[in-house]
């Protein structure tokens, strides 16, 4: 069995991790191109940072989404998803659009549904959670 200190590496990168210096509360923020900004500048302004600005400001972006997992609720996930396709746009870099397991689900759900139908509100949404017993 793995001694407990090594299964939490992660918690140890987050408390003495110093490459970005990063706003407090960043990863709580609601406006995706404001987080990108944000991350932008710290990388941009760090002389500590190993990698080149745009892979720092990623990297910490996904370290942070890989280290919620699954506790990360789906709208705050889907946040930090669009924040990932703001900070691409940032560097010229092409957008990917929503994740492909969202594509999936969507795909997966449609094809249980039929053609979309209009939801309580006028609009067409495909429920992103997880599917029940059909």
């Amino acid at each position: 069995m793995t001694d407990r200190r090594e299964r939490r590496w992660s918690q140890q990168v987050s408390r003495t991790s110093n490459a970005l210096d990063l706003e407090p509360g960043l990863f709580a923020w609601d406006d995706p191109r404001r987080i990108a900004l944000a991350l932008q500048a710290a990388a941009e302004t760090s002389r500590r940072r190993k990698s080149p600005p745009f892979r720092s400001a990623m990297s910490m972006l996904v370290f942070y989404l890989n280290r919620a997992g699954h506790s990360l609720p789906a709208h705050r996930r889907q946040v930090l998803e669009q924040a990932k396709d703001e900070l691409r746009a940032l560097y010229g870099r092409p957008r990917q659009g929503p994740p492909r397991i969202l594509q999936a689900r969507a795909v997966e759900v449609s094809e249980h549904l039929g053609p979309l139908e209009k939801g309580p509100l006028g609009d067409h949404r495909l429920e992103t959670g997880p599917l029940h017993e059909m």
